[in-house]
């Protein structure tokens, strides 16, 4: 599935974002949308879309106000399970 077909299926995940602008979503706003708000089975297209190295460089880049955006529990989790995938952090695990 690609990331356009991701954001056509949950287009109810970007309510605010108007239809036209759709196309312009940002992999850092589909990433934190996915993991905020989608389900277990959004994350695993997530993946297979981005691929698990992009969506753990994407989660782990994100700092400051950004990394607030993630509820404390989605990020606590996430970041056990996108451990796996980071290569920054040597964490790549077979």
């Amino acid at each position: 599935m690609s990331r356009e077909q991701i954001i056509e299926k949950n287009k109810s995940l970007f309510w605010y974002i108007p239809d036209d602008k759709k196309q312009d979503i940002s992999d850092a706003l589909l990433v934190e949308t996915v993991l905020n708000h989608g389900t277990l089975e959004n994350y695993r297209e997530l993946i297979d879309a981005l691929g698990g190295e992009r969506v753990a460089q994407i989660f782990f880049s994100a700092t400051g106000r950004q990394k607030g955006n993630y509820y404390p529990e989605i990020y606590h989790f996430f970041s056990l399970v996108l451990k796996k995938y980071d290569k920054a952090q040597g964490n790549i695990e077979s």
